[in-house]
């Protein structure tokens, strides 16, 4: 609210400008009178970047925003989902929805800089020598470098750091939040992985083989014995027993193969061993935080999200907290898009056009910084 003047000191302010008029040209010298300049307007850039974490380069792009010269950013770190998702949130050739570089532009239109960048297994940072998929920690560590390459940049202000993850890097924004001295001042968390790793496979896996039978794919009978071994072969993993598949249909059988096998079995038994509310309950109080879910998502559907609400919410975190998004779908997407069509659902963008509201530049001032 703007402050208003008291009468007192409207009747002087009204006298001082009366002394001026009256007194002339001799009070009133060019430099006072002089409306101040404006900076000079910086144009949009995407910038490579690169940084190390465990001994690896990892490569990224940095996206500024059109700014006055002068000013400072907030600045978000942006983390893709699971799986070979690069920079831009692509699984290229098959899977091109280009989720974060979408997101880049959303926060960019908001005055918000942001740093996307290649994780281990994708694009040009690539494995770095090894032959298997790292651990989770090894991720988080590498998702700190980035973060800590971020706040380093010259137009970033330290004050405003936000981290935005999708999927899978919803849980990885909350590892990043508990790793990091400098905390974030925002948290958004769009479609987050809110369960353990293999109770959200299971859950996906059953919800497929219930569609199966709808449609007349396969009988009650074949979708209950298929649950029955996803379930068997998830408590044996979880064990440390050898994992028999046989018996599933085999594109079952080969997907929990790949899941299970030598080269993603540490990720995966470090990821399942995280429970996303349990993080969710170190997020430091006054975090302004959003989460958001769509009612067309199959992978991470409305009615797994409560209790990673609910934890954030006794952490003490702020901001608009869960965003129900109707009929948009895991990418994003209205229901319906198909999934390589490079578009952010107009519910998606205003969720998180409100989450960044506190850091949108001001037509004065020069920084960024949260509002009341």
């Amino acid at each position: 609210m703007r402050s208003r003047t008291p009468r007192r000191g409207r009747t002087l302010a009204a006298l001082a400008a009366a002394a001026a008029v009256v007194a002339g040209p001799a009070l009133s010298a060019p430099a006072a009178s002089a409306a101040p300049r404006a900076a000079a307007l910086v144009p949009a850039v995407d910038r490579e970047i690169q940084f190390t974490a465990d001994g690896t380069t990892a490569y990224g792009t940095v996206h500024i925003p059109a700014h006055r010269s002068g000013r400072k950013l907030a600045a978000a770190l942006l983390i893709p989902g699971s799986g070979p998702s690069d920079r831009n949130g692509d699984q290229p050739p098959a899977l091109t929805p280009h989720t974060l570089s979408l997101l880049a532009d959303a926060l960019g239109q908001d005055g918000v800089m942001s740093l996307r960048f290649d994780k281990y297994g994708t694009g040009k940072t690539g494995l770095g020598g090894r032959h298997r998929a790292p651990d989770m920690a090894a991720y988080t560590r590498q998702a700190v470098a980035a973060y800590r390459t971020l706040r380093a940049q010259p137009e970033a202000d330290p004050r405003a750091l936000l981290v935005v993850g999708h999927s899978e890097g919803g849980l990885q924004a909350l590892l990043v939040d508990r790793a990091v001295p400098a905390k974030p001042a925002g948290l958004a968390l769009l479609a987050p992985q809110d369960l353990r790793l293999l109770d959200m496979l299971g859950f996906q896996l059953a919800d497929g083989l219930d569609r199966q039978v709808a449609a007349g794919q396969l009988t009650p009978a074949q979708a209950t014995l298929n649950k029955a071994g996803v379930a068997r072969a998830i408590a044996d993993f979880r064990a440390g027993r050898p994992v028999d598949t046989s018996g599933l249909l085999p594109a079952l059988a080969t997907l929990l193969g790949g899941v299970f096998g030598p080269v993603n079995a540490d990720f995966v038994r470090s990821d399942d061993a995280l429970y996303p509310p349990s993080v969710a309950r170190g997020v430091a109080p006054g975090t302004r935080t959003l989460v958001t879910c769509g009612t067309a998502d199959t992978q991470v559907p409305c009615s797994t999200t409560p209790p990673l609400r609910a934890a954030l919410a006794a952490a003490g975190t702020t901001g608009p907290g869960l965003r129900v998004l109707p009929g948009i779908d895991h990418v994003l997407h209205p229901a319906g898009t198909p999934t390589n069509d490079p578009m952010l659902a107009p519910a998606a963008r205003r969720a998180l056009h409100d989450f960044v509201r506190p850091w949108r530049p001001r037509p004065t001032g020069n920084t960024a910084g949260p509002a009341a």
